[in-house]
């Protein structure tokens, strides 16, 4: 068993600092792309790119949740080496991939057809919509008819491995496009090829990674008529799961929609440079914790209810810290990022951004609780994402007509906090956990707390600092270090007093991972 914790924790370890590296790299790469577009391409096709993307995003509510369902139902037979479960459940999997790859093949086409009216206030041309989405739409196919065997490496804690043949592809294509943009006639022709291009090269990578660490495991999308009735609980899960992707879905991609239908594709693109750095932030939290799903499935299948609480308490408290961390950041910092990135125009009011912070917040750290549920495989309540998407549509709908973006965004914000923070535990403790709901809760109300009295408080002692030089970079950089520096002081001492033993806990083994590193 211990042998087992040392090989779960080296894994998370591997598997973290690969997609950290990666995050570095394209970090930097989107933020300086994202510049190159609006300079040399203008607002208008960002926010066509954007609301593309948005509506490619409710076409891939026909996956279903399969590929979640595949890898709560693969932990099992990796853990014990089934060789042929593994290709039964991977196969099935195929056969279901490509019967929604059709669904949205046919779906696409027709909603391509609605796109002079869907796009009737956009000043471009109406062939730069239907390329855009176009392209967005072979990189999903991609996902369907190859690279889903790559849920194979998930599963087995090896995701460094996916996480490198994705991003070399992708941070290869993305300088390309930066080059092509700034310096070639018809840039957003150019865009267009590359974003076709590095998809396919990373299909390529997928595939060959898969067959070098599985070269044994043969799949047959062939059988999945046969297998479906031999794996009746996939079938049931991926239909659960149907409902939860529904809410997924409704609460990434239908903002920008709602904000094209009140304001402009302008107003999208400038709400876009708000939600592409909270998006990176999000991606870094998902990069540091990567890989973890899988170690939490295979820590599970223990069933050690102690090692599970003691690793749940750690994994809250650290995502927590780190989550309240990049709220404060979003409040306290981008502003001035962005008036320095793009311009005082593409400032959105204090108000607005502290929403924005508050939803990234729960987002970021919704996944403490969601580990464990998606890990246990508590997909059954369905009502909830079914109420989480009317609850996410009809606020912000409603509350759009009357307060603008901000009732839009608040709209996002109390769909999160119904279902995400107060019905999820309560779903997961119910279940799996039980004995352990009102210790749960005490410490979620106790470590909120903690963090709104210390945002506060940080932003009261350095509003009036600054440094005050000539360079506003300079200015910017020191100013903003100075005021993140006194947040993550005050919360660090802050958790100490409050939650001291999970905390104590959470720095001895981080201690002890570098120690081992």
């Amino acid at each position: 068993m211990a042998a087992n914790s040392e090989s779960r924790t080296a894994n998370a370890l591997k598997n973290s600092r690969t997609a950290l590296l990666f995050y570095a790299v394209s970090l930097f790469l989107a933020f300086f792309a994202r510049k190159v577009f609006f300079d040399y391409l203008g607002a208008e096709v960002m926010g066509l790119n954007t609301t593309a993307s948005n509506l490619l995003g409710f076409l891939n509510l026909a996956e279903l949740g399969i590929g979640s369902a595949i890898a709560c139902t693969l932990y099992k037979p990796i853990f014990d080496n089934d060789r042929e479960k593994i290709e039964e459940i991977v196969s099935l999997q195929g056969w279901m991939y490509r019967r929604v790859a059709y669904v949205v093949i046919a779906v696409a086409a027709v909603l391509m057809c609605f796109f002079p009216l869907i796009f009737d206030k956009m000043e471009l041309p109406i062939w730069y919509a239907y390329a855009s989405f176009i392209v967005l739409l072979f990189s999903s196919l991609l996902s369907y008819f190859v690279n889903y065997k790559s849920i194979l490496l998930s599963a087995a804690q090896k995701e460094y491995k996916v996480t490198c043949a994705v991003q070399i592809p992708f941070v290869l294509g993305q300088i390309l496009q930066i080059i092509f943009i700034a310096y070639a006639d018809n840039g957003y022709v150019w865009w267009l090829l590359i974003q076709v291009l590095y998809p396919t090269l990373a299909a390529i990578l997928l595939s060959r990674a898969v067959k070098n660490d599985y070269p044994d495991v043969v799949t047959d999308v062939h059988r999945g008529r046969e297998l479906r009735k031999k794996y009746p609980n996939v079938i049931t899960m991926v239909k659960q799961l149907f409902v939860h992707k529904i809410a997924a879905v409704v609460l990434y991609q239908t903002s920008p929609l709602v904000i094209y239908g009140y304001v402009s594709l302008t107003m999208v693109a400038i709400y876009g440079n708000y939600s592409m750095i909270v998006t990176k932030l999000s991606v870094f939290m998902n990069s540091l914790f990567n890989g973890m799903q899988a170690s939490v499935g295979n820590l599970l299948v223990e069933d050690d209810k102690e090692k599970i609480m003691q690793v749940f308490r750690e994994l809250f408290m650290m995502k927590y810290f780190l989550g309240a961390v990049m709220a404060f950041g979003v409040y306290a910092v981008s502003p001035g990022f962005i008036e320095l990135w793009l311009g005082k125009d593409y400032v959105l009011d204090n108000l607005t951004v502290m929403i924005i912070a508050v939803t990234m917040f729960i987002d970021v750290t919704r996944s403490s609780v969601e580990t464990f549920v998606n890990a246990y495989g508590l997909f059954s309540d369905v009502w909830a994402p079914a109420a989480e998407a009317a609850i996410n549509i009809g606020m912000s709908v409603l509350l759009g007509y009357f307060f603008g973006l901000n009732g839009i965004l608040s709209g996002v914000l109390i769909s999160l906090l119904i279902i995400v923070v107060i019905w999820k535990p309560i779903f997961l403790f119910s279940r799996k956990l039980k004995g352990e709901m009102f210790g749960y809760f005490v410490m979620l109300v106790k470590t909120c707390a903690v963090i709104i009295a210390v945002g506060f408080a940080a932003l009261m002692i350095t509003e009036n600092i600054s440094v005050g030089l000539d360079n506003r970079i300079l200015t910017f950089a020191i100013d903003s270090a100075a005021s993140m520096a006194v947040f993550v002081l005050l919360l660090t001492v802050a958790f100490l007093v409050v939650e001291r033993k999970t905390t104590v806990a959470l720095l001895c083994r981080i201690k002890n991972i570098i120690e081992r590193r």
